[in-house]
């Protein structure tokens, strides 16, 4: 009898997003398999690493690369200050230049047109290209034009992109949100200010969310800022406490729904 197929679907928040790496870890060492991913932004990063090939380890050592010296480029700005060429190198060689449809664990990345306002998912061509796309936070980064589109931040359209697991065919869905807004920051620049309103953008749309999949993990993370990456340690280790939470209620949703499909 075939298991139910399960989906992980991992938002999009800036630094925070690098809970996505202890939420996968803490899933491998109990066992749940992956076998769909969707992301918005860093959700796209972090699945695009584990899916092309990355163990956690190598997870945890890429995530020091990740400091704002090594992929900020800035530029005049015109529609962004980040020209965000070297990020994508970056991606590209973490991904050994792979294309979406050459993973280990399909994935799908979710960006948003910013000329139609619809939203775009790749499951084809090259993972670098697409995650430039999806994490093109507006009036930070320079949208990636991508046929024809001007494509930005996945998070702007579907930042916990629930549905798209759903068309992938997952029966399971795992859902991570990471951009819980803490109303206590300080909002001191203009970075501040664009994720701040992206964060309360999507409040409403997230709860849905939290219906539409069978399980939603949300780590405490909030009290670190969206461009916090010299907190990665502590916000990794945040992710896998909170997933352990989980993992009970999760193996009963698989064993309950091995139990329906014996029916």
């Amino acid at each position: 009898m075939e298991r139910p197929k399960i989906g992980l679907a991992l938002g999009s928040g800036g630094a925070r997003g690098f809970a996505h790496i202890g939420v996968i870890k803490i899933l491998r060492e109990e066992n749940i398999p992956i076998d769909y991913i969707a992301g918005s932004s860093i959700g796209a990063i972090i699945g695009c690493l584990y899916a092309a090939g990355s163990d956690i380890q190598r997870l945890y050592t890429l995530s020091k690369f990740f400091k704002r010296k090594y992929y900020l480029d800035f530029t005049v700005p015109k529609m962004g200050f980040i020209a965000g060429k070297r990020v994508k190198e970056l991606i590209h060689l973490f991904t050994y230049g792979k294309n979406l449809e050459d993973l280990d664990i399909p994935v799908a990345v979710v960006a948003a047109d910013l000329l139609t306002g619809e939203k775009v998912v790749f499951k084809k061509g090259a993972i670098a290209d697409a995650v430039r796309a999806s994490i093109s936070i507006p009036g930070i980064f320079v949208p990636e034009k991508m046929n024809g589109r001007l494509l930005v931040d996945g998070g702007v359209i579907d930042r916990v992109p629930v549905s798209v697991l759903k068309e992938m065919g997952a029966d399971i869905i795992i859902a991570v949100d990471v951009a819980k807004v803490n109303v206590n920051t300080e909002i001191s620049n203009i970075y501040d200010v664009i994720m701040r309103s992206l964060d309360i953008m999507q409040m409403e749309l997230v709860e849905s969310r939290e219906f539409a999949s069978d399980v939603m993990i949300k780590p405490p993370v909030e009290m670190f800022n969206s461009k916090a990456f010299t907190d990665l340690e502590k916000i990794i280790e945040i992710g896998e406490e909170e997933t352990k939470k989980y993992i009970k209620v999760i193996k009963k949703e698989i064993k309950k729904r091995k139990a329906n499909e014996k029916k």
